[in-house]
């Protein structure tokens, strides 16, 4: 695929519908390179997780299966996947696989384009656009752990939202009653967690996609038929390690933004999963969880890799 001229460097691609000022003072290029980044790395996040927000549901409900769940189920103490997403459409109807969607968009949606915004920021200040193992899991873990520290309130709200445990009216109402009830505390409960889940993966997968890339071939990663197909592969390839490797922080940070008072730490949460589940119990969640995580991650870089080829940021 051509590359853009350097007049063209920081705008609009040449094929774009967007007007283009010969003179090389397009409108686009008012806009700095990070909020670039901030806005396609925003609108990858909206799509991705608009359409595997049922995964996350069914991932909640997994970990914290009420007791209407487990006796539903006839044969087996713990509740599967497909007993939970039955049950869901059941009693909730089709709709119900979206609860919780206000503050899944609220954190996704502005925490990717955070998290990438912060990435090229990260990036740009090491100078270097090719990274190694060591400094592509080291930008991930600081990328994400800049965008999963500004939205923890929102990652509060969104986990009760989908257990099915609270019945929040809005996310402003759910904002004031987590305030009122438990103070500043409630509102950044499983922190710690979330951070040990979110920035690993975000490091692990950003090293497994760049080290994947730098495998493929150069020409197919160029070619307009091939480049979006092979950008889904590697994150496809980068999601499956990195969920495994991180899924027993993602069961003890649902368990404390849950039962905070019940576990008020890691530690805490970790003796109570394994002394009633065993090893096994870390990993309660880990196929819708690896499913989503996989599959949004890997469209939501496949639409971003795109998004800013197009926009001019490579």
């Amino acid at each position: 695929m051509l590359q853009p001229s350097k007049a063209f460097l920081n705008g609009w691609a040449i094929d774009t519908a967007a007007p283009v000022d010969l003179n090389g003072s397009s409108s686009n290029d008012n806009y700095h390179p990070v909020f670039k980044a901030f806005l396609a790395g925003s609108f990858s996040g909206t799509f991705s997780t608009i359409l595997f927000q049922p995964l996350d549901l069914v991932k909640t409900r997994l970990q914290n299966p009420t007791q209407h769940v487990v006796a539903a189920t006839v044969n087996r103490m713990q509740p599967g996947m497909i007993a939970i997403f039955a049950n869901i459409v059941r009693q909730e109807h089709i709709a119900g696989l979206w609860r919780g969607m206000v503050p899944s968009v609220a954190r996704c949606v502005p925490g990717v384009g955070l998290y990438f915004s912060s990435l090229h920021w990260l990036k740009s200040k090491l100078g270097k656009e090719t990274l190694g193992p060591m400094e592509a899991v080291t930008l991930g873990v600081l990328a994400r752990t800049m965008s999963g520290v500004a939205l923890i309130p929102i990652t509060v709200i969104k986990t009760r939202y989908e257990s099915g445990v609270y019945k929040y009216n809005s996310l402003s109402g759910a904002l004031k009653a987590i305030y009122n009830g438990e103070g500043f505390r409630g509102l950044v409960c499983g922190l710690g967690p979330t951070l040990a889940r979110d920035a690993p993966f975000s490091g692990l997968y950003l090293m497994f996609y760049t080290q994947t890339k730098q495998a493929i071939p150069k020409d197919w990663l160029q070619s307009p038929s091939t480049a979006s197909l092979v950008h889904f592969s590697c994150g496809i390839v980068a999601g499956i390690a990195a969920s495994l490797a991180t899924n027993p922080a993602d069961v003890l940070k649902t368990k404390m933004q849950l039962y905070p008072e019940k576990f008020p730490t890691a530690f805490s949460a970790a003796v109570y999963v394994h002394q009633t589940y065993g090893v096994q119990g870390y990993f309660k969640g880990a196929v819708p969880r690896m499913l989503r995580r996989t599959l949004m991650a890997a469209m939501a870089w496949t639409v971003f890799e795109e998004i800013t080829r197009s926009i001019g940021l490579k």
